[in-house]
């Protein structure tokens, strides 16, 4: 198994813009990202597309087109990816923390 490749596009305080490319085998475990304040935003836009694996999943989504381009809370629900059995999943992820807002929501 390789290793994850993350390069940094763009990183400002608030936002950040990373290439992201997970090998086969990877996997990424059932986790949230807590941020303390704020509300913390991702956009996901899968890129290339494992062959077989490499499935994300989360508790909620606030938008889902083809399960290729994912806007969510990662501070709020958890997510993941099943293992990615066959080629590579790539992506551009674009996070957002912004000030405004709190973590609990209702």
């Amino acid at each position: 198994m390789g290793h994850v490749i993350n390069r940094s596009l763009l990183h400002l305080r608030r936002l950040t813009i990373n290439l992201v490319t997970y090998p086969e085998g990877h996997r990424v475990m059932r986790h949230n990202d807590p941020m303390g304040n704020g509300s913390y935003y991702k956009l996901n836009v899968v890129l290339i597309k494992p062959e077989e694996g490499g499935v994300f999943e989360t508790d909620r989504v606030i938008f889902s087109i083809f399960n290729r381009i994912i806007l969510f809370r990662p501070d709020l629900y958890d997510h993941s990816v099943s293992t990615i059995m066959r080629g590579k999943r790539v992506l551009l992820s674009i996070a957002l923390h912004a000030p405004w807002g709190s973590t609990a929501q209702g």
